[in-house]
């Protein structure tokens, strides 16, 4: 592992990692090939850990080429976002853009500015795929943050962005690499909803196939690291044949207020 280019996450995503990192650290291999994660989001775990080889993924199509465009045009990104104000017309402006439209330095500007400007950071759609997340009313917040984009952009250098389903981390693993698994989390409460998370979903079925898809990773000498919440549907799912604790973590980033503060995780291996 490497840490010559120090980087941060760059996206405020939820259920993101960074205050569970001491936890992650210590079910790390020690060694492995290359670093896999499906379900990038803000990538905590893939900053920290720094892997030399990488392969980082996710089915949100506008957050990989986020990525792709801070790793190969940071300089274009930075020149947007300098310009762009702490301002509700201009946030809702920029909100209604058809922005799948645009060229991938646009569309990051585009998606960094509404993760920093909107309300709690929150990255939600409709059923249409319209960025819906009202002004966020900050009175100074960091909308360019140039130096850690540009240590981004070199920690990405050589990791390979893909748009694709975690289905397919199965064909590119190999014995000795490590996948580490951050999916949308099975509801904590009878209220919430599986389609919170993602424009398409990510019900019971995807948790099985996630908790089968480990199981063959780990029967082919991959090793796998997975987070989910603490409830009674993970715990059974992952009863046979894995490791289990249970953690607990500040969510900030909830749009419901009642809902911010400790809460329990699984960490399963």
């Amino acid at each position: 592992m490497s840490r010559l280019n120090p980087a941060k996450p760059f996206l405020k995503w939820a259920g993101g990692k960074r205050q569970l990192l001491p936890f992650l650290r210590e079910h790390l291999p020690v060694e492995f090939g290359t670093y896999h994660e499906p379900f990038i989001g803000g990538g905590a775990l893939f900053f920290d850990t720094a892997p030399e080889q990488a392969v980082i993924a996710d089915y949100n199509l506008r957050l990989v080429r986020t990525y792709r465009a801070v790793r190969d045009n940071p300089d274009a990104v930075i020149e947007r976002l300098k310009n762009y104000p702490n301002d509700k017309e201009f946030f809702l402006a920029l909100r209604a853009q058809d922005i799948d439209c645009a060229s991938d330095d646009e569309l990051a500007a585009w998606m960094i500015y509404l993760n920093r400007t909107g309300f709690n950071g929150l990255y939600r759609v409709n059923r249409k795929g319209g960025f819906n997340v009202p002004f966020g009313r900050y009175k100074n917040p960091k909308i360019c943050d140039a130096d850690n984009l540009y240590g981004v952009a070199k920690r990405l250098e050589s990791v390979e962005i893909l748009h694709a389903d975690f289905r397919s981390v199965e064909d590119r693993a190999r014995p000795g690499d490590f996948v580490y698994f951050d999916p949308p989390y099975v509801p904590a409460s009878n209220t919430a909803s599986f389609t919170a998370y993602t424009k398409n979903g990510f019900g019971l079925d995807d948790q099985a196939e996630l908790r089968d898809l480990a199981r063959r990773l780990k029967d082919k000498g991959v090793a796998v690291l997975l987070s989910n919440s603490s409830v009674p549907e993970v715990h059974a799912l992952y009863a046979e044949g894995f490791e289990t604790i249970e953690i607990f973590a500040n969510r900030a980033i909830n749009c419901n207020a009642a809902k911010r503060g400790k809460v329990a995780e699984a960490l399963i291996w």
